[in-house]
């Protein structure tokens, strides 16, 4: 491990006690991706207090959700698994189809609403702060994101503990200290969302660009993660 490195992790560590003790009841909002499963670990090997949970949209992969059990088994945590409302998915599905995300940006999104977005404020009802795994390097829309924000649509303060960290980073990370991962990875997926909105990317590929691929324009994300006044950041726009 090089000192670059070893200064990320320390900055890491610090910021998350800092956290716990100063924006507590905090938790991570985990999408279970390798960024996710390393500011896990750190938790979970410091022995902070902060929730961690994910949310299962009812789409997920099967390697995805496996990371669940790996957590308990080799952490002996039990995550908190947010669903989404059952009867706001079967309207859905009833009046526009299972699939009907592939018509359109208006009817993805709101399939992301359901299945994401509600259950992501449902988990963080009580919460002062929450984390996220996001890096600059993500994407383009994620180029201006800043360590600490605040989350206006609701009312939190907000923690991108890895935001500085390139990709190399958070695997040297999950080798050093062997922490689990989604063995998706391993098949050419860079960023793992919903099975059916998720695919492996090619060389030269934004490293998001296989989530909602067949969308040429607009948001290209799913409503998780907000501007500072609360609004959806659209492809090409910054968060200041």
């Amino acid at each position: 491990m090089n000192g670059t490195q070893a200064s990320r992790i320390a900055d890491l560590e610090r910021l998350l006690r800092r956290i716990a003790r100063e924006h507590a009841p905090s938790a991570l909002a985990s999408s279970l991706s390798a960024e996710d499963m390393v500011i896990t670990d750190s938790i979970l090997r410091l022995g902070l207090d902060i929730e961690i949970f994910t949310l299962d949209t009812g789409r997920m992969h099967a390697d995805t959700l496996n990371l669940v059990s790996a957590i308990r088994e080799r952490y002996g945590y039990t995550m908190r698994v947010q669903q989404p409302e059952s009867e706001a998915v079967t309207d859905y599905v009833t009046r526009f189809g299972r699939d009907a995300f592939y018509t359109g940006p208006e009817l993805r999104e709101r399939c992301c609403a359901i299945r994401k977005v509600a259950p992501l404020g449902l988990a963080l009802r009580g919460k002062r702060s929450w984390i996220t795994g996001q890096r600059r390097a993500q994407s383009a829309t994620r180029s201006a994101l800043a360590l600490q924000e605040f989350d206006a649509a609701r009312g939190l303060a907000k923690f991108n503990p890895l935001v500085e960290w390139s990709g190399d980073e958070v695997w040297s990370y999950i080798g050093a200290h062997r922490v689990p991962y989604n063995r998706l990875y391993d098949q050419g997926y860079r960023s793992i969302g919903c099975a059916p909105c998720t695919r492996p990317t090619v060389a030269g590929e934004d490293v998001r660009a296989g989530r909602w691929w067949w969308e040429q324009s607009g948001a290209r994300e799913c409503g998780l993660h907000v501007a500072g006044d609360g609004r959806l950041v659209r492809s090409g726009e910054t968060v200041s």
